[in-house]
């Protein structure tokens, strides 16, 4: 019998962050191949800082790694990798690195005017297009 070291961890996918059918940043997607637990992180077109942090990022139990969109910009600036609750008040950190963001979710999904989200689970190795006419207020 094969035993799989605990901290076995694969490539598992790409979400493609597309405007105007332009693409302008991605997600890209680990997996560990015993627990299934997800690690992701944001790549953005034209940024090329390290991250600050050390390993695969993780989440919390109860949470989703998820992609928040605000509704009133456009760009790379737009778009955000997140950590989303299912249900309650979620803050996170806006694309300037700086203001923090307070928004209402529910299921999973940012319920607000300005922003919206998707789930990474729910589209690894997808493009999306993020206008408003695909997803309106």
């Amino acid at each position: 019998m094969t035993t799989v070291p605990d901290n076995k961890v694969v490539y598992f996918g790409v979400i493609n962050i597309n405007e105007n059918n332009k693409t302008i940043g991605a997600v890209d997607i680990w997996r560990n191949v015993v627990n299934k637990k997800m690690f992701c992180e944001e790549k953005r077109l034209g940024i090329l800082e390290i991250v600050d942090y050390i390993g695969m990022p993780s989440i919390e139990e109860g949470q989703e790694w998820a992609v928040a969109i605000n509704r009133n910009r456009v760009g790379k600036e737009r778009w955000k990798l997140i950590r989303i609750i299912k249900d309650g008040k979620l803050s996170f950190i806006d694309t300037d690195d700086e203001t923090t963001v307070s928004v209402d979710v529910s299921d999973y999904k940012i319920v607000d005017d300005n922003w919206w989200s998707f789930l990474v689970s729910k589209n690894i190795n997808r493009s999306i297009e993020i206008t408003d006419e695909v997803h309106p207020k």
